[in-house]
């Protein structure tokens, strides 16, 4: 056989769980165990058959559910920056920990605070009707479970206060750290504290939204967040915020 159909043979086995692959030696000679060849060197096909296929656990990477629980328990009891010290409870994030999509929101509001859940206020009620009607209108089986929401801090600012710079940047290492480990395919960034936080630019939205900018080599769109267009005289907000939500379903999920 040929060496690279082999390790392909071999690659696409292993990813189904098989750990062991016989093959029938020829009659009348002895079928002596050999090990196996590294699936990512190509390698002469053996006379005999013992192939073993599972890598060491050790070397596999942790599933993203594993590692998020890690970055909750770092996270702690924290007490890192100044916003500890009116919050009820740290809102971590929801929704599936392996998504493709992932949204960026500025921090908790008094609901989510309470509730410990990211974005289940009024902005929050919003960003689910944007997701989920923007993606029954497109022909697509997406719903808000389907993707990942978090903040930038993990605390409520006093009063809703836009996050200082210090707090950010404490908190936004765990931020990065659910993303490297959820690894989505892009990234919505709702507003102009995650738009900073993500991307390091100091334009408004305005300038920013509608357009494809990368984090650690995830795109990254950037749109309104979901407060800004509950005002009323946000009109033609709301449309540019729903033609971005189309762009960035269609990229993820066509």
């Amino acid at each position: 056989m040929n060496p690279e159909l082999l390790r392909q043979y071999l690659e696409y086995y292993q990813d189904l769980g098989v750990k062991t692959l016989y093959r029938r030696a020829a009659p009348g000679v002895a079928a002596p165990e050999v090990p196996a060849p590294a699936v990512d060197q190509p390698a002469a096909a053996p006379a005999v058959e013992q192939l073993a296929l599972a890598a060491p656990a050790a070397e596999r990477p942790a599933a993203p559910s594993v590692l998020l629980a890690q970055i909750r328990a770092d996270i702690g009891d924290c007490r890192r920056c100044p916003l500890h010290a009116q919050r009820t409870q740290i809102v971590f994030g929801v929704g599936n920990e392996e998504a493709k999509l992932v949204f960026v929101g500025e921090g908790p509001g008094a609901d989510e605070d309470a509730q410990g859940i990211p974005f289940v206020g009024r902005a929050g009620q919003l960003l689910t009707q944007m997701i989920d009607g923007t993606a029954r209108r497109e022909g697509m089986p997406i719903r808000r479970p389907d993707v990942y929401i978090c903040n930038v801090v993990k605390c409520r600012p006093p009063n809703n206060r836009t996050p200082e710079p210090e707090e950010m940047e404490i908190c936004g290492q765990f931020l990065f750290r659910q993303l490297e480990a959820i690894r989505p395919k892009a990234i919505c960034a709702l507003g102009g504290t995650a738009a900073r936080a993500l991307l390091n630019r100091r334009e408004g939205v305005t300038r920013l939204r509608g357009n494809w900018f990368r984090w650690r080599d995830i795109p990254v769109m950037v749109t309104y967040h979901p407060s800004y267009l509950l005002r009323p005289y946000n009109q033609n907000a709301k449309r540019e915020a729903w033609e971005d939500l189309k762009k960035v379903l269609h990229y993820v999920y066509d």
